[in-house]
């Protein structure tokens, strides 16, 4: 009944584990400048010694401040951050940064003393050659890469000894609405990303370079949770206009002071300044009742640019709910440990006893193996619920996160009609999110996807693409405690779509749409729509579907929109998306895929997968024959993660240091004040893990128990 699935390992693993740290120690030393090479023991560099753990100390310091502003429905971010060169030597800083999965990066200032220097978008390649010869040259440079869509990497050159350099950057992302709760979500960690083995290969089995270095842009060093909790701490602060005096502001997740301003709240952290450990997300209601239709315009460029979302009644569906063939996929490789698979247990728990006796279901676990409990969908009997509640309850936190083999199974249709809905528990830490997204889009059928993020730091981008993709929705549960509750929310809505074939007219203008594919709508959850056309006033916009059964539509006049001005840049980003999307599901080649990509970033001013943004200091700065430290700063364990569950055996014995020794103390890095708002001094050192070296111990240790397995 029970089926284990061995992913297919042999001798050659471990020689490509070899492979990837000599060709990845290569690359750090090709990188620095002739006759600027570093002393690897004095130098800045990762360290390939002791088990993977460096016991260097960063030289460089870094502070980061968040203020953003709500308007209506969009959500304007400043992030401010602080590079503090402690050391005697001139630096290089590379930092990976995450942002929400819609936000649209545009602009970025790098602020060197008293001056000011203002970055501009540029083609990727183009970007980086600039910011290359800068380094070179000795000139301070600052430059904002998309590694994902909700993945950038700050790279700041030539800070001088005792130097503090400034790098702020802007975006703006919708708020999102369910069921009348408003919230906006910012990401503050980076999960450690799995990073698939086949994924690393070309076409001929051999190793992709661009393979090597995409998984290298997604990877940072992490910080071992007894030595950085001081490690990058950030303060926060929210000016909540919406346009109406929010009610029920709270998050869930941190604590806030919450002040009443001029026709809105100020958020403000009741800590000052918290590690970045975890995502912060705020969430409020209005007061009253919820608007039906909300509609913004933007004139750019000779173009008018509007935004709808338009939310249907939510009248549920009519009669009983019909059986449902309902497939859980859970994820129990390494990085879940800890925290996070505890509310990924206890939120299939609470799925498994919703299930009734006509509907189907199956069950589906995976880390670097993966097994169906049973070989197709069973009929929710008492006894095969049970078993599938001791299968969950039995299910413990180890390995690597191969998601695509439990992705290709669970959307494996043995036949049937109806609902078909397959449910994934996931934080969704892997590097080969493109996989999946075109494994839905190619093989989906009669399949929904829906996604639950699990715990303090989920890969959102995954989530939001691979629910888009499937048709589906997706949610977050943070801690083992809201699981229940954030779990009855999400099958509440999908027992039935409440708005079903959508389709969008327009009478008087002629719009470019976006989203291309309408989804179906479940209940609270409304239709964004964005559009781009030419004299729109007069203009009407009519949204038809199918509503508990019946015929619905809702007209919009397109004059009664107000005035903002962040859909322009929202459309084109909305853009990119489905460009990507065609991607994925081979409609659109790669080569024209990346044209459209650039030409949307050039002309919006967004950082995309083809466009950077890039500031340069024209004078140079660090002295000629001065050399050159790079180091990669490391980042904190997400919130509720288990270091040893996650790093097994590489860390033994004198893995760190005492926090308090004499060795882990520092001097204090005085970050800007005003400029970032922190009032504690950064005191402790830093411990770093090399990407290349964690690679290969995990593959020499995966191959070992599955070698034994088999």
């Amino acid at each position: 009944m029970r089926r284990t699935v061995l992913r297919k390992w042999d001798f050659s693993w471990p020689l490509i584990g070899v492979l990837i740290v000599l060709i990845a120690a290569a690359t750090l030393a090709a990188a620095v400048p002739e006759g600027e090479e570093d002393d690897p023991v004095q130098g800045g560099m990762l360290m390939l010694r002791g088990k993977g753990v460096s016991e260097e100390m960063p030289a460089v310091r870094l502070g980061t401040d968040v203020s953003v502003k709500v308007s209506g429905p969009v959500a304007r971010f400043t992030v401010t951050q602080a590079f503090r060169n402690t050391s005697r030597k001139w630096m290089e800083a590379s930092y990976l940064y995450p942002l929400p999965d819609d936000g649209a990066v545009d602009s970025l200032k790098m602020v060197v003393g008293e001056r000011i220097f203002v970055g501009h978008i540029k083609p990727r390649e183009e970007a980086t050659q600039i910011y290359e010869e800068a380094l070179a040259n000795g000139q301070k440079a600052g430059l904002v890469e998309e590694a994902r869509a909700n993945l950038f990497r700050n790279r700041v050159a030539n800070v001088g000894p005792g130097e503090t350099v400034l790098i702020q950057v802007e975006f703006q992302a919708p708020i999102r609405r369910i069921n009348g709760t408003y919230s906006l979500r910012l990401p503050l960690v980076v999960g450690e990303r799995y990073v698939p083995p086949h994924s690393l290969l070309d076409g001929t089995g051999g190793l992709s370079p661009a393979a090597l270095a995409d998984a290298a842009n997604v990877t940072a060093p992490l910080a071992h949770p007894s030595l950085g909790r001081d490690l990058n701490p950030v303060s926060i602060s929210v000016d909540l206009a919406p346009g109406y005096v929010p009610a029920q502001v709270e998050s869930p997740y941190h604590r806030i002071d919450v002040d009443s301003t001029r026709g809105g709240k100020r958020v403000t952290l009741a800590a000052g300044t918290v590690p970045a450990d975890r995502d912060f997300e705020l969430r409020w209601r209005a007061p009253g009742a919820q608007p039906a239709v909300g509609v913004f315009r933007e004139r750019h460029e000779g173009l008018d640019y509007v935004m709808a979302a338009i939310t249907p009644p939510s009248t549920g569906p009519q009669g009983p709910v019909p059986p449902r063939e309902m497939v859980f996929v859970i994820d129990n490789s390494g990085s879940m440990g800890g925290e996070s698979m505890r509310a990924a247990k206890d939120s299939l728990i609470y799925a498994l006893r919703t299930l009734r006796p006509e509907d189907r279901f199956n069950v589906i676990r995976f880390d670097d193996t993966m097994t169906e409990l049973f070989d197709h969908p069973v009929a929710a009997s008492n006894d095969q619920v049970k078993l599938a509640l001791r299968f969950a309850e039995s299910l413990e936190a180890a390995g690597g996160t191969e998601m695509l083999p439990a992705l290709e199974a669970a959307l494996a249709d043995h036949g049937g009609s109806g609902l078909r809905q397959v449910i994934f528990l996931t934080d969704g830490d892997l590097s080969n999110e493109v996989e999946m997204m075109a494994e839905i889009a190619r093989h989906r059928g009669r399949s929904t996807v829906f996604m639950v993020g699990i715990g303090s730091a989920p890969n959102t981008y995954l989530m939001s693409r691979m629910a888009e993709a499937g048709r589906g929705t997706f949610t977050h549960v943070g801690t083992a405690e809201e699981s229940d509750a954030r779990m009855q929310d999400l099958l509440d809505r999908l027992t039935a779509p409440v708005a079903r074939n959508l389709r969008v007219t327009v009478d008087g203008a002629d719009l470019e749409l976006a989203p291309r594919d309408l989804p179906d709508l479940y209940a609270g959850e409304p239709l964004v729509l964005l559009g781009r056309g030419r004299h729109i006033e007069g203009a009407t916009l009519t949204v038809g579907g199918t509503v508990g059964g019946e015929a619905w539509s809702q007209e919009v006049r397109l004059d009664d929109a107000n005035d903002s001005d962040a859909v322009a840049k929202l459309w084109a980003s909305r853009r990119i998306a489905d460009v990507e999307a065609q991607r994925w599901s081979g409609e659109l080649d790669y080569e024209l895929a990346d044209a459209a990509i650039e030409e949307l970033g050039m002309g919006f001013h967004l950082v995309t997968t083809r466009t950077s943004l890039v500031a340069v200091d024209e004078t140079p700065s660090r002295p000629e024959g001065a050399r050159l430290t790079r180091e990669e700063l490391p980042l904190l364990l997400p919130a509720g993660w288990d270091f040893d569950v996650l790093f097994g055996d590489q860390l033994t014995g004198d893995r760190a240091q005492d926090p308090d020794s004499e060795a882990s103390q520092d001097e204090s890095a005085n970050l800007p004040q005003g400029a970032t708002g922190f009032a504690e001094l950064i005191r402790r050192g830093l411990l770093l893990i090399a990407f290349s070296f964690a690679v290969f111990a995990l593959l020499r240790r995966r191959g070992r128990r599955l070698g034994a397995a088999a």
